[in-house]
């Protein structure tokens, strides 16, 4: 699993802000139907299963994310065989990953940013929506009939409304995935457990009491040092925790959080499930068992102490325990053994916190005038959303990187390492081939996103699936100028939110001024930004019934 496609990356803008009409309303392409003038290269019929291939050579500008871990490479099979299969060539407007929102950002606004821009993160897009900049994709759904058949299919309809803006169209083309398959979650040195007798921990609680075994076994050792410190402070334990608690919180912080027993939105940071977050949170540090540097270190520096022995549990996922820890942990502490254990439950109970809707893809407006536009969008289709083009973006090419057997089983070829499936192979999928590379490949069926799975993580996802999926808010789209409102908002209270967590975690400001803090937040306009939430979503009921 791509490091980078399993991150839902924090972000202020509340998703749930970003939500609108649901089927009821039809998707009315209003002035765009005609497109007679916008189909060269475009195949005159094409439709689920079928291969793209331009009836002309093309070219597509496509904004690149470039990442450390397998910067681009011109010689790349991933360029040359969709060329072939497609007669499209892409055109990469290559970023760093460290500044691709930034870069991003300054493009759009600039106009000068190009036709494919993948690598978004819902509700990302909401920033560029009200200038025009980017396209209302739903207007050209009957141009992609494989996302339109996967939608039907796997029932995505509530996770696609939730997309829709006020003006009931959305603007962003969503990864897509048939089940949730969650990836983070908290590795443990299990042979710690062992020399300590301990069993593994299915809930918060039990690791608590695993973490203050190792605290007294080894009173110099801080057992749990995290990283993902940057942007937000240890993100991905905020966001597993969070979600066991019945909130979001770290990469998955947003403003409103859906409160199904009372049927309203409520402030997140301000929430009951928020405050136990945090006191859990705070617990572990008061009492040793969470390394303070944690919010502040960098992951060289988190890796470091537990590849040393000067920690035991990190919170991860496949890829950095497979390419990172166990490798850095062999060279140090070659005894040593690591794991993922199944996310432990909270008190919201047995959730699958994973969405089914990934990252996606905005379209330049500039597109829509392209005499190439219709071909463009069958190309998206195919390449994003067909089962070929999902198998192409991830495995490769049959033969070469991959095998098939009898059965359908895809096989990586034993010259081609992924994820350590063949650790001593001279080529790499990603870094020599350029497949499974988190700006086309992402979504898919079980079979297709993990078909790389280790029988070890392929048990993991089984006790995941045994799980309920988290419930689909409802829709409670904003207006533009509601919108514009709570932007003006929303800086000042996720910093504050943000700078609140650290210090009640840290000790640094005591539980006992949790009211005092809510009372901070509403003088910071978190009653009336929720007021608004609100209020979108009682005139969505009102106007759909």
């Amino acid at each position: 699993m791509l490091h980078k496609t399993w991150r839902r990356v924090a972000i202020a803008t509340a998703g749930l802000l970003a939500l609108s009409l649901t089927t009821a309303c039809s998707e009315d392409p209003g002035e765009s139907t005609d497109l007679s003038e916008n189909r060269v290269g475009a195949m005159a019929s094409y439709g689920i299963g079928d291969q793209f291939k331009a009836t002309e050579a093309l070219s597509f500008s496509t904004l690149y994310n470039n990442h450390t871990f397998y910067p681009l490479k011109e010689d790349w099979l991933f360029w040359s065989e969709l060329t072939k299969r497609t007669n499209v060539k892409i055109e990469p407007v290559a970023v760093p990953l460290s500044d691709y929102e930034q870069k991003r950002s300054l493009l759009i606004g600039a106009g000068d940013a190009p036709l494919i821009i993948p690598k978004t993160y819902h509700p990302q897009e909401n920033a560029f929506v009200s200038s025009g900049a980017i396209l209302p994709v739903s207007d050209y759904l009957d141009l992609m009939p494989n996302l339109k058949d996967k939608i039907a299919k796997w029932n995505l309809q509530p996770e696609i409304d939730n997309l829709r803006q006020s003006d009931g169209k959305f603007y962003l083309l969503p990864g897509v995935h048939e089940k949730p398959t969650q990836d983070y979650t908290v590795l443990v040195r299990t042979d710690i457990m062992e020399e300590l007798k301990l069993a593994v921990p299915k809930t918060w609680d039990e690791l608590y009491t695993v973490l203050k075994a190792m605290k007294a076994k080894y009173p110099n050792v801080y057992p749990y040092s995290d990283l993902f410190s940057k942007p937000n402070p240890t993100g991905a334990l905020l966001n597993i925790l969070g979600s066991a608690h019945g909130t979001q919180a770290g990469w998955d912080y947003q403003h409103a959080t859906w409160d199904p027993t009372a049927k309203k939105f409520t402030y997140t940071g301000a929430s009951e499930q928020y405050k136990q977050m945090v006191t859990y949170l705070h617990k572990l540090v008061a009492e040793g068992l969470l390394d303070p540097e944690s919010f502040t270190q960098t992951d060289d520096q988190a890796r470091q102490k537990l590849a040393n022995g000067k920690s035991f549990v990190v919170t991860g996922n496949a890829q950095t325990l497979v390419n990172n820890h166990r490798p850095d942990l062999a060279k140090t502490l070659p005894n040593a053994k690591m794991a993922k254990i199944p996310l432990p439950i909270g008190p919201a109970g047995e959730i699958n916190p994973f969405p089914r809707l990934e990252n996606g893809i905005m379209i330049s407006s500039k597109a829509r005038e392209s005499k190439n536009f219709v071909a463009m969008m069958q190309f998206i289709d195919w390449l994003w959303y067909s089962d070929a083009g999902l198998e192409f973006a991830r495995w490769g090419v049959e033969g070469t990187t991959f095998t098939t057997d009898a059965s359908g089983k895809r096989t990586l070829n034993p010259g081609v390492d992924f994820l350590g499936l063949n650790p001593k192979a001279p080529k790499h999928l990603q870094k020599d081939f350029g497949f499974q590379n988190g700006v086309f490949a992402y979504g898919g069926s079980p079979d297709l996103v993990r078909g790389f799975f280790s029988p070890e993580e392929l048990e993991f996802q089984k006790v995941m699936d045994a799980r309920k999926p988290r419930v689909v808010p409802p829709p409670a789209p904003l207006t533009d100028e509601e919108r514009e409102q709570v932007s003006l908002w929303e800086t000042p209270l996720k910093d504050f939110v943000t700078q609140n967590t650290l210090k009640f975690a840290l000790g640094q400001r005591p539980l006992s001024e949790w009211d005092a803090y809510v009372a901070e937040l509403k003088a910071k306009n978190s009653d009336q930004y929720i007021e608004l939430v609100n209020k979108a979503y009682e005139r969505f009921q009102k106007d759909n019934g």
